[in-house]
């Protein structure tokens, strides 16, 4: 469905980057890699998404953080593929802490990485979509982009961002033959909640299952994860045919979380 087109995935080298990027490239779509990990590990990564789906894989290291390296992966992948079809901002960190003890230097690096980033991609990816008359702006912001919780203050108020940032771009973009939308996952297993489940279950000394079940309790009526699987074929719907009038939209995938 998607040959021919590159996407550009933030913080793909794992967990929900990953399993977007493996769905693009499923679908024929050349993929440009970003984020941080061990130098071999990530080129096994990349040569692997390559052979099983047949389409061209690069890996760019680029510093979410730092505008002139988003600007350079942006350029870089133009440079490899031509052009750029499709942005999915996924990159993003975490920090917990009630407000008052929030460390300063922490808010500005979750901002810096979860809202700011996405602009400064957004802004450099829109010339090449706009001159092609076709593109899809694809932000991963999340349940606490659309309700809070406690001792999120910067991720919560990044992601509330990101979906604010969605409909401006949906907005400007409306009749250019580009979208942009925001999927908002809830709890979704990735290795590093896994460990979270493990560590809570070895403290509080409870099985396995039952500190899981403990944790989506907490916020969702579905005591089930969402897989990266699952918000894959989630953005490969939004770049399809059939999602060409959904623009500005955030979009849940969030097991009743926000239902309540």
């Amino acid at each position: 469905m998607l040959k021919g087109k590159v996407a550009i995935v933030t913080g793909s080298t794992s967990g929900i980057g990953l399993g977007i990027a493996a769905a693009l490239a499923a679908e024929g779509c050349s993929v440009m890699l970003n984020g941080f990990g061990e130098a071999r590990a990530i080129e096994a990564l990349r040569t692997r998404l390559a052979q099983e789906h047949g389409v061209d894989v690069l890996y760019s290291p680029a510093d979410m953080a730092k505008p002139p390296q988003i600007r350079d992966l942006v350029a870089e992948t133009i440079r490899q593929f031509g052009h750029v079809d499709i942005l999915v901002n996924n990159a993003g960190i975490q920090h917990v802490a009630k407000v008052v003890d929030f460390p300063e230097e922490r808010w500005d690096q979750v901002i810096a990485i979860n809202l700011s980033a996405a602009f400064h991609a957004t802004k450099s990816v829109l010339p090449v979509m706009l001159s092609r008359k076709w593109g899809r702006v694809i932000n991963i912001a999340s349940a606490h982009g659309l309700v809070a919780s406690g001792e999120k203050a910067a991720y919560v108020a990044a992601k509330h961002g990101l979906i604010g940032l969605t409909k401006v771009v949906a907005i400007e973009t409306a009749n250019h033959g580009v979208t942009c939308n925001a999927i908002c996952p809830g709890w979704v297993l990735t290795p590093l909640v896994q460990k979270q489940i493990e560590d809570r279950a070895a403290a509080q000394g409870i099985p396995v299952q039952t500190a899981r079940d403990a944790l989506l309790r907490e916020k969702q009526p579905m005591l089930d994860f969402t897989s990266p699987e699952q918000i894959g074929a989630l953005a490969v719907f939004l770049c399809s045919e059939a999602a060409r009038t959904i623009t500005g939209a955030a979009l849940s995938i969030d097991g009743g979380w926000i239902a309540q």
